[in-house]
Order: C-alpha cells, then sequence, then structure tokens
C-alpha cells in the first residue's frame, strides 16, 4: 500500500550555527537559550588545538565546506559562524561571503558582528573584556572593536591558548576575575568573550553585582540571531532585555 502525504508548513525561523570543532560549551548553551518555537541546525568546522592568529586564519578556508554540510536546499533566516577571536582575525565580511558560498541564508553573523550590535542596543561604548586567550590573539578583538568605536579600557585574561582548558575553566574562576578586573573600572557594560567559555550560568549573578550589563560571545549570538531571524522587538530582547 502506498499513501499520500501532505506537508507540514515550515513556519519557524530557521537558524543554523557553525560551531568548532574544538567547541564543547556552545551548543549546550544554545539549548539552553534557545527558544522552542524556532528550528536549529548544527554544523562543525575544522578548528586547531592551539589558539593562534595562524590556527584562527586557517578556518577561513573551511568555512563554505562546513556550510555545505547544512541539509541541501534547506534555505536559513540566519546562519551564525561561533568564534569571536577567529572573527576577528579573519573579517566579519569575509566569514559571511564563505558561509554564503556553502549555503542559502538570509543573514550571517558572528560573536564580533553580534557584540557591536548589542553594545549599539544597550548604549554601551566602554566595555571590560575577560579573555581566556593569549595576548596576540586578544589583541586583535580589542583592535577591531576600537576601529568600530567601542572602547575596551579594562581587559584580563587567563592566557590560555590550549581550547580544551578553556572550557574546563569553572564558574569560580571567571567570576573571581571579573570581579577583580572591574575593580574601580568605569565601563558601561562586561564582556565574556569565547563561546568556548563556560559563562552561561555566571552572567546573572555577576550582573547583580556589578550592577552593568554583562554579556558573552554565546549570549550575545543568539540575541542577534533572533534579532535578525525575527527582524523587529518581541520575542529576541528576552537574552539581553534589549529590543
Amino acid at each position: 500500500m502506498v499513501y499520500a502525504y501532505t506537508r507540514a508548513p515550515e513556519e519557524q525561523p530557521k537558524l543554523g550555527l557553525i560551531a568548532l570543532q574544538a567547541d564543547r560549551t556552545m551548543e549546550d548553551d544554545f539549548r539552553r537559550m534557545m527558544p522552542a518555537d524556532v528550528s536549529l541546525l548544527v554544523s562543525r568546522v575544522p578548528s586547531g588545538l592551539e589558539v593562534t592568529p595562524e590556527s584562527l586564519a586557517e578556518m577561513e578556508g573551511h568555512l563554505s565546506a562546513s556550510a555545505a554540510l547544512f541539509p541541501e536546499g534547506h534555505g536559513f533566516d540566519v546562519i551564525g559562524y561561533g568564534c569571536t577571536s577567529a572573527t576577528a582575525q579573519i573579517g566579519a565580511a569575509a566569514v559571511a561571503d564563505q558561509v554564503r558560498k556553502g549555503a542559502e541564508t538570509a543573514h550571517v553573523t558572528d560573536p564580533v558582528t553580534a557584540l557591536i550590535a548589542a553594545c549599539a542596543a544597550a548604549r554601551a561604548r566602554r566595555i571590560a573584556i575577560l579573555s581566556p586567550y593569549v595576548a596576540s590573539v586578544s589583541d586583535r578583538l580589542r583592535d577591531v572593536l576600537a576601529a568600530a568605536g567601542i572602547d575596551t579600557p579594562t581587559f584580563g585574561s587567563f592566557d590560555e591558548a590550549n581550547e580544551a582548558a578553556v572550557a574546563g575553566i569553572d564558574a569560580a574562576s571567571i567570576t573571581e576575575a571579573t570581579l577583580d578586573m572591574m575593580q574601580g573600572a568605569q565601563v558601561d557594560a562586561v564582556f565574556l568573550s569565547c563561546t568556548n567559555l563556560r559563562t552561561l550560568d555566571v552572567i546573572g549573578p555577576l550582573q547583580a553585582r556589578l550592577g552593568v550589563p554583562v554579556m558573552s560571545s554565546n549570549l550575545v549570538l543568539a540575541w542577534h540571531m533572533l534579532h535578525l531571524a525575527w527582524q523587529g522587538p518581541g520575542q529576541p530582547g528576552g537574552l539581553l532585555g534589549l529590543k
């Protein structure tokens, strides 16, 4: 017996996420943050075990192939590339170009583009950054933000180049470092950089203690993807308390 069937409508926003091969944190965070009425598909891009400007730049050559691993013909509302430092190294425009070569999507975003958009929405022009990485990686991000008109006068780092070690940094270490870094700081917001850093559970308590917005790579990327998918106020505002 052969049966006829009808097709279910695709009404929910369709999001794609390209996570790093070495990232152990991002997908878990996104599962916690995304509304139930969103479709989220995930691909992976090859990435080095050591985070250096050279290993970050190498990802550009793999992005289109990683995007092409999404289901063929599945048009996305937004695809997000999940690496803050690599976006700063490669450039957001180049990232978007490579992603579009592999998949059909209305929008492409990344943690740096998302952070700039979140800072604009929060009217934050001076931010503190806590990074897990070595200076050669962190400095590039600060330069890109400066070019976008965002000053980073307060900065701290764990000076760690190994991705596996970054994923293992615990909440107590992140909290202690942030609070120490923020002593006497005159900034509008705090940014906890890196999609592999486990920040989601410390953001609320830190924000309550510091009295300024606390953002992370995964938080701003999820917020921006939802914002672009809905193209307006409402649902996406909940993550950052922004419209």
